[in-house]
């Protein structure tokens, strides 16, 4: 680090599954975040079925949460396709909700997306065939060029700032490893890694594989973790967050 840069503690976790029975629950979970970090990336699946009511429960549990926040969507917050309406009431009360957006926070470039599957490699499903698979495919070519925007719009504004990206699905395979194998295709896809290495950023979190693996690189070294809060219990964590210094 350079000499007189401050340090910048970053929580991250990933699959919060806010429920309407959590009121309270979360409370001194975000006390404890706020003591330990200076900003709290969510990683998606911020509630448990996509609805509104328990995205309202999540914004009375974040008023202990004294750091900022900033968020992206998951695929549970899709379910009931209220994923617009979630956003905004979170948007509301101050929650960096991004979705192809970039913000920076005490000096640290955020980029975030939900993200989407395909698969991994040289096993990554292609353009071809019926419009369905084309579809499937085309909605995670989308994804990625959004991220890579979101960092290219933080390379403009700072050609040195150190950038953070998030997502709920994975961008690389080494993260998932524990789930099934015939369920990676829908766990996260390699074109989500891409922008990673072309922006070279400090690091990317994302959740999603409950049973995956913690960390993991990219091809060009980028350190990836996967914080669902299921892995972070997994490995120990009594307050499940990743923190991460910068």
């Amino acid at each position: 680090m350079e000499e007189g840069k401050k340090t910048v503690k970053i929580a991250a976790v990933g699959d919060i599954h806010v429920r309407e029975t959590d009121r309270g629950k979360w409370v001194d979970y975000f006390k404890e975040v706020s003591r330990q970090a200076d900003v709290l990336a969510i990683c998606g699946d911020l509630t448990d079925t996509g609805d509104e009511v328990e995205a309202q429960i999540l914004i009375e549990e974040l008023k202990a949460c004294t750091v900022p926040v900033v968020a992206v969507l998951g695929n549970h917050d899709f379910e009931k396709g209220r994923h617009k309406l979630i956003r905004q009431i979170l948007l509301k009360e101050g929650v960096h909700m991004l979705d192809g957006e970039a913000v920076v926070i005490n000096g640290i470039g955020f980029a975030g997306v939900k993200g989407f599957g395909g698969g991994f490699d040289a096993h990554m499903l292609s353009m071809f065939g019926e419009g369905a698979m084309k579809a499937f495919v085309q909605e995670a070519v989308d994804e990625a060029l959004h991220l890579d925007r979101a960092l290219a719009r933080l390379d403009q504004e700072n050609e040195n700032i150190k950038k953070i990206a998030i997502m709920h699905y994975a961008p690389i395979k080494e993260t998932i490893i524990g789930e099934p194998e015939v369920i990676y295709p829908f766990l996260g896809s390699s074109r989500l890694s891409e922008p990673l290495n072309r922006r070279q950023v400090v690091a990317a979190f994302h959740g999603h594989a409950h049973v995956g693996t913690l960390e993991g690189t990219t091809s060009s070294g980028i350190k990836v973790y996967n914080v669902a809060k299921q892995i972070l219990e997994k490995h120990g964590y009594d307050v499940p967050f990743y923190l991460l210094e910068v």
